[in-house]
């Protein structure tokens, strides 16, 4: 099954409580903590591009990558009348390549969660080589805690084109949460339904910080104090050596 296909067209009304104002926020905050010039900006991971939007309805110039080509028709569409419109790239993380280095690189809402372990090497290493000495690398993650919590509990998010219902397994030989996702939507008088299928790892805090280190990143920080820290997200912001 596919990951963020039928689901992209209705992504942005089934999350409508998503703070994206406070991400934004907290990533300016922590460009002027570090001073320096922050205008050209990766956004990784970047889904449908709510916060490629903001960002770039702040003056700064954007790259939005993301994996899934359905996620950025969406980002496209919403960023057509900015006044800069980013550039979007369909690229997986760990075949990130620009044209050349950015200011700043961040991933948000459990972006880091969907790399398997064994690609973050190379995710870190290519995330170093295209962001400037000095730059900033900020992303957060679920805790492995919280998502071994979502353990056989079933959800659902609905209004009245479309219902999602989804269900989280957590895989303890593979270190992962799998949400089977089924999706129904109006269609005309019926309902057509599709299905998705989400794997997201719990990453050990300690090992990413360890892993950003060797791959020449420094000043690691691991925060509890961004949007959505109650409920299990933690911040993670390093500099480019």
């Amino acid at each position: 099954m596919s990951c963020y296909g039928p689901l992209a067209s209705w992504y942005d009304q089934l999350t409508g409580d998503v703070p994206y104002e406070q991400f934004a926020n907290f990533y300016e905050a922590e460009f002027a903590r570090a001073g320096g010039e922050f205008r050209l900006l990766l956004d990784l991971c970047c889904g449908t591009g709510t916060l490629t939007w903001l960002m770039a309805g702040r003056g700064y110039e954007l790259i939005a990558v993301d994996a899934s080509v359905d996620m950025l028709m969406q980002a496209r569409e919403k960023s057509v009348e900015l006044k800069t419109p980013p550039l979007f790239l369909l690229q997986d993380a760990a075949e990130l390549d620009l044209y050349g280095t950015v200011d700043a690189a961040y991933c948000s809402l459990d972006g880091m969660n969907y790399i398997p372990p064994e690609d973050l090497p190379e995710v870190f290493r290519r995330l170093r080589l295209f962001i400037r000495p000095g730059g900033l690398l900020i992303f957060d993650i679920r805790t492995p805690e919280w998502l071994r919590a979502l353990d056989g509990e079933v959800f659902v998010d609905e209004n009245e084109e479309v219902l999602c219902l989804w269900r989280a397994d957590f895989d303890e030989e593979a270190g992962a949460v799998i949400y089977g996702m089924d999706i129904f939507s109006r269609a005309g008088a019926l309902w057509e339904r599709s299905s998705e299928e989400h794997i997201e790892y719990a990453h050990s805090p300690e090992i990413i910080a360890k892993l950003l280190s060797d791959s020449g990143f420094a000043d690691v920080q691991l925060r509890r104090d961004g949007p959505q820290g109650d409920s299990g997200r933690l911040f993670i912001c390093a500099v480019r050596k």
